[in-house]
């Protein structure tokens, strides 16, 4: 068999990455609509949603992990291991159930701040507790951000607080998952193995008034849906992260809070009063710093010769 020629090779890598942008486009694109799904499951509270999504997200991803054969992370994962796995579920709790609360309570807008500003809560965080070196850019995208919330909690008089929630809860959550020697797929079975059993538990606390078996046959078939509706855009996301850049995939992850903040204004008609249209113009502007500076110090660290 002849050697592939770079032409070839170049195709190959053009298709490879074609592929991985539709993989993520379509995972950020998923977790966009998710303001349309979650009220779908009303009359079930938020507490009783999360512990559905805790316990069928469980039930799917050990069917993915059993048809991967994928157990062998789990055995040799350390007690400390462990620890981290479970902190991070408490955090990937608090964060679905606020996000669950805030659709369903009529914040969408407010739940997409979260995740605009989620980035450069990480950024923080990095430098923060990673001693992460960051450059000035960052530090006046931090800083616009900051002023943001200001100009937000004036508008709502009171604190952004599940916007806060969400980003702070996400950005720990993401610093966590450093620490784990586990893929996406693969730790996040892990955190619902922690979690399954007290979701299943507080279930059957609820006796009657869980909605499983109350509601009809469609209610039920929606909330068994929570699991494949919280795995599928997870494996999306890992197939296109493993497919395209890093930088590429940071430029995808602002479809889904730009998709939820339009499902806010222009479905549900939350209130925007030109106060909080600046708050957000400059959150915007935030992110165009950052997103500017991260592509060019990539194309730096690209150029840069080789030695």
């Amino acid at each position: 068999m002849p050697p592939l020629t770079t032409s070839a090779i170049t195709s190959r890598e053009v298709h490879t990455q074609g592929r991985g942008l539709t993989y993520g486009a379509l995972a950020y694109v998923l977790w966009g609509l998710f303001p349309a799904y979650w009220p779908l499951l009303v009359p079930a509270q938020p507490v009783e949603v999360l512990a559905h999504r805790i316990v069928w997200s469980f039930v799917t991803l050990a069917i993915v992990v059993m048809i991967l054969r994928r157990w062998r992370p789990f055995l040799e994962l350390s007690g400390k291991g462990w620890l981290i796995v479970t902190a991070a579920a408490v955090l990937i709790t608090v964060n679905w159930g606020t996000y669950i609360y805030a659709v369903n309570a009529h914040h969408v807008v407010e739940a997409a701040l979260g995740y605009f500003i989620t980035p450069l809560v990480s950024v923080a965080l990095g430098m923060l507790f990673l001693k992460e070196r960051v450059r000035l850019p960052q530090t006046v995208a931090i800083a616009v951000v900051i002023v943001a919330v200001i100009v937000l909690t004036v508008d709502y008089g009171r604190l952004p607080i599940v916007s806060l929630i969400l980003a702070c809860s996400f950005g720990v959550y993401g610093l966590l998952k450093k620490k784990v020697p586990l893929d996406a797929v693969t730790s996040l079975t892990a955190e619902s193995i922690v979690l399954a059993p007290l979701a299943g538990l507080y279930l059957l606390t609820l006796g009657s008034a869980n909605t499983f078996t109350t509601e009809g046959t469609g209610h039920t078939l929606l909330l068994l849906s929570t699991g494949i509706v919280t795995v599928i855009p997870l494996v999306l996301f890992g197939a296109g992260a493993q497919r395209i850049p890093l930088i590429t995939m940071g430029m995808l992850q602002y479809l889904a809070p730009v998709l939820q903040f339009a499902w806010g204004v222009f479905v549900v008609h939350e209130p925007m009063p030109p106060s909080r249209w600046i708050g957000f113009a400059l959150v915007w502007l935030a992110l165009a710093i950052f997103t500017f500076d991260a592509m060019k110090n990539r194309r730096k660290q690209t150029l840069a010769p080789v030695s």
